[in-house]
């Protein structure tokens, strides 16, 4: 009886079949939580909103802050004010601050909790009742680094007034046109327009020519025939923008490239 009891209880174990690795699970989800937690402090003191940098990352829930530290608000009567900046320690937007990016080429529009538009008319005049994009809802947003000033459809910059409230009739941007575009989305590293890239690495011209004679090349001796030419013709085509071309002319070079004879 007392061997019975040494005996560790237990769930049967079948030989050759594995357990799936909780630890290792475990793991990686922490290594995934810790990848997405913003690091920098000013990120971290606006409640894990960044800034954003250029126009390709401004899409989706967007948060317009001005100058003075606050938030462009939408409200229900079609128009849009600004409010105070809070000193709570953490300045992160409220709902009512919280916008929607709508990406149209080299521009923007951008939509409100209320579904609604953001418009400006050719006399300067900033509302939010428009149900529909049309040029006077179209915005043009212009860089300097994490700063960014949004010129509207009269040409003018979108401008925090005296009295706090939105109005676009400076041709010029300056303390009163500066804005800083927020997004609580992650970060994401831009992928590449060039297919050849996504599947190569960028900086290594001599592995980017290689797969790209695996995919044209016959093999009629089961080898891979490559030009053993310098490289470094490939490195300066790249810079120039014509490395397809390049490769191109180095394969005609090769007989047992059917598709270039």
């Amino acid at each position: 009886m007392a061997d019975y009891k040494q005996v560790k209880s237990g769930r049967l174990k079948l030989k050759g079949l594995n357990e799936p690795s909780k630890k290792k699970k475990q793991k990686k989800n922490k290594r995934k939580r810790e990848d997405d937690t913003p690091t920098d402090t000013d990120t971290l003191r606006h409640g894990g909103w960044r800034k954003l940098e250029n126009i390709f990352e401004v899409s989706g829930n967007i948060a317009l802050q001005t100058y003075r530290g606050s938030y462009v608000e939408a409200t229900d009567t079609g128009s849009f004010t600004v409010g105070d900046p809070r000193d709570d320690g953490i300045n992160c937007p409220a709902p009512v601050e919280i916008l929607t990016a709508v990406p149209l080429s080299n521009k923007i529009a951008i939509k409100s909790g209320y579904g609604k538009f953001m418009s400006v008319n050719m006399m300067g005049d900033v509302s939010g009742r428009s149900d529909a994009i049309g040029a006077q809802e179209q915005f043009e947003l212009v860089f300097e680094e994490d700063k960014v000033a949004l010129q509207a459809y009269n040409g003018c910059f979108l401008s925090v007034t005296d009295n706090g409230s939105l109005a676009a009739t400076k041709k010029k941007a300056g303390e009163k046109e500066i804005f800083y575009i927020r997004t609580d989305k992650a970060k994401c590293k831009p992928k590449s327009d060039n297919p050849v890239d996504d599947d190569d690495d960028e900086d290594n011209v001599a592995n980017c020519e290689l797969s790209y004679v695996k995919k044209f090349q016959s093999f009629q001796d089961k080898k891979i025939k490559i030009n053993k030419e310098d490289t470094r013709h490939l490195a300066k085509a790249k810079l120039d923008g014509r490395l397809h071309e390049e490769m191109l002319d180095r394969r005609q070079k090769m007989k047992s490239d059917k598709f270039c004879k």
